[in-house]
């Protein structure tokens, strides 16, 4: 990975704000965008331009995409992302988003992304079957 395309992901506040999501693991799309408070099109454009260079990766859970950081990083992917942990402990705005995620983290029944946990399931099925 080259190190002008890692900064060139990070030099947008959004991109930003969405690796420091994920450094503490996974997350689905719409949990991203609960926290950021920004349209799931938004989110999904800065989430496929980060996949697209190798910041994150995706999976499909059923109807949701679960993105996180690579297994594998780069060595200079790493100490940027270690560099971004280090520089935002101060910052209101990933502090607000910190927060956020906690919160979501620690909902009922959250064993996995909210939307994608067996409740949410349970709630989609049922919202789509008939009576």
């Amino acid at each position: 990975m080259k190190l002008v395309k890692i900064y060139e992901c990070l030099c947008d506040p959004t991109r930003l704000r969405i690796l420091n999501l994920l450094g503490g693991g996974a997350l689905c799309v719409c949990d991203i965008q609960e926290i950021l408070g920004e349209p799931q099109v938004k989110v999904s454009k800065h989430l496929a331009y980060l996949r697209a260079h190798g910041l994150v990766e995706a999976r499909r859970e059923s109807n949701w995409m679960i993105y996180r950081l690579p297994g594998r990083r780069p060595r200079e992917l790493s100490a940027n992302l270690a560099c971004l942990q280090d520089c935002v402990r101060e910052d209101p705005v990933f502090s607000g988003d910190a927060s956020k995620l906690r919160k979501l983290q620690n909902r009922p029944g959250r064993g996995s992304p909210a939307c994608c946990g067996p409740r949410a399931r349970a709630r989609s099925s049922s919202a789509t079957s008939g009576p």
